[in-house]
């Protein structure tokens, strides 16, 4: 019989509790069933290694590419019909193996990039005609795509990666986030079943069962891996750029959102609560910060109180920290989150420091000044700070420049009243309608052209 020592025996507990629904220090108040997650077995696409992996797809994206756009549209609706199908038996697996987010929110970013990522669509020829004659100019596959996806976002990732590349009549060679590994594999064994069942070759998309550090960066410098896709956290993103390789990166985002005196506040309030606790906040581009103009704040937190917030008083703040923060940094600085909180429910996080809460709030609202390091801190918990200002100018400033009215800058907002990928302002007439949660990818649900070598993503705190 084995035996097993105590610290064995408390990571096991640790891990029931979490599928449960639980965190590994705390069991759940309304435990759930353990969801039946499949191994990672070879086949459908699953390869023992990285090498195996990028021949098979390699083999199977030249054929696909040489059977022209009639297939390759059978292929995407094939892929949407059966992610829609499966939308919610993906989203409860990831859920189950994650332990981040919250299941009816991941269903809901399925079904987004699903129906929403852009296809063939958007890649029409192009006929140009004049006195010199006729040009027509067509878009051509680069080949082998090589692609990292995160643990917060796996099957989403995943699912917005392969519409978008196999549009352009591309393979996908998967290294999946470790924690997200037999979610991604299923994920992946059902992205090939869809291409199968309408005449696509096998393979086409393809992961290993064994994702590492190292299998990631075999697939970034593989030389039959033409292009990078690349979706974590600030250390793969450095990665890729260290490549010769033409890179599509997203890193860390830590977007704040503004809200002044022409904004309609209800509506902001119940869309700031929306975006902000989406998936437990685990999506870089929800909103991680509320700058507010002091006229209007104490209004807008008690909008967003109604909507679902909580807020804490400020011996509860303290408490939270305590729990959230590993190590608080000096002001206007970042903190060092505890990563064991990232993606829990609000509920779970305020009864581990002992705070009272009603009912299951999706959101803990934190009153801060400009410098705390919830401010600054890309929490991924939804726990959202919401700092006042004088004037939208001053929340517009600069962290170079001094701001005025407040003692430290605030994170780097464009000069602009003009919202932007990863941020908005809500500073609209009252008849307008701000857009609603933010979720994940890019503006485009993920989508971005290939450029040379991309920038680096600028942290932002």
């Amino acid at each position: 019989m084995t035996q097993f020592n105590e610290q064995e025996i408390q990571a096991i507990i640790a891990r029931v509790r979490e599928r449960l629904g639980g965190t590994p220090d705390r069991a759940p108040d309304h435990p759930r069933a353990p969801v039946d997650i499949p191994d990672t077995a070879l086949g459908e696409g699953i390869f023992a290694t990285i090498d195996e992996a990028v021949d098979a797809a390699d083999r199977a994206q030249r054929a696909y590419a040489a059977a022209g756009t009639d297939l390759h549209e059978a292929v995407i609706a094939s892929i949407r019909r059966v992610m829609l199908e499966k939308a919610e038996y993906l989203a409860e697996m990831a859920h189950a193996e994650t332990g981040l987010g919250r299941t009816e929110d991941k269903v809901r970013k399925n079904i987004l990039v699903t129906t929403r990522t852009p296809g063939l669509e958007d890649l029409e020829p192009l006929i140009e005609t004049g006195s010199g004659g006729m040009m027509v100019t067509e878009h051509a596959p680069f080949g082998l795509i090589g692609a990292v996806t995160p643990m917060t976002n796996p099957t989403s990732t995943i699912i917005n990666n392969t519409i978008a590349i196999l549009s352009g009549g591309n393979g996908v060679v998967f290294n999946v986030h470790p924690n997200a590994k037999r979610v991604s594999a299923e994920n992946v064994r059902l992205l090939n079943r869809a291409i199968l069942s309408v005449g696509g070759p096998p393979n086409l998309v393809a992961a290993i069962p064994e994702p590492t550090i190292e299998s990631a960066q075999e697939l970034m410098h593989h030389p039959r891996v033409r292009v990078l896709l690349v979706t974590g956290g600030p250390g793969v993103v450095r990665e890729a750029l260290k490549t010769d390789k033409r890179a599509i990166t997203a890193g860390p985002g830590n977007p704040p959102a503004v809200v002044d005196e022409t904004a309609d506040i209800e509506k902001a309030a119940r869309d700031l609560v929306a975006g902000a606790s989406f998936d437990n906040n685990v999506i870089c581009t929800d909103e991680k910060t509320v700058i507010a103009v002091r006229p209007i704040a104490d209004e807008l937190i008690r909008a967003m109180g109604r909507h679902g917030g909580h807020l804490l008083k400020e011996h509860e703040l303290r408490k939270v920290e305590r729990v959230i923060f590993e190590a608080m940094g000096p002001p206007g600085k970042p903190g060092v989150i505890n990563r064991s909180w990232i993606g829990k429910n609000a509920r779970d996080i305020a009864a581990a420091a002992g705070v009272d809460v009603d009912g299951d709030p999706r959101l803990l609202l934190a009153d801060v000044p400009n410098d705390h390091n919830l401010v600054w801190t890309e929490q991924m918990m939804p726990v959202l700070p919401v700092t006042r200002v004088p004037d939208v100018a001053t929340a517009s400033s600069s962290p170079s420049r001094p701001s005025t009215g407040s003692a430290t800058p605030l994170p780097s907002i464009p000069r602009t009243c003009r919202p932007s990928p990863g941020w908005r302002v809500l500073s609209t007439c009252r008849s307008s309608s701000p857009t609603g949660p933010t979720t994940p990818g890019s503006a485009k649900a993920g989508r971005a052209s290939p450029r040379s070598r991309s920038p680096a993503p600028r942290e932002t705190a």
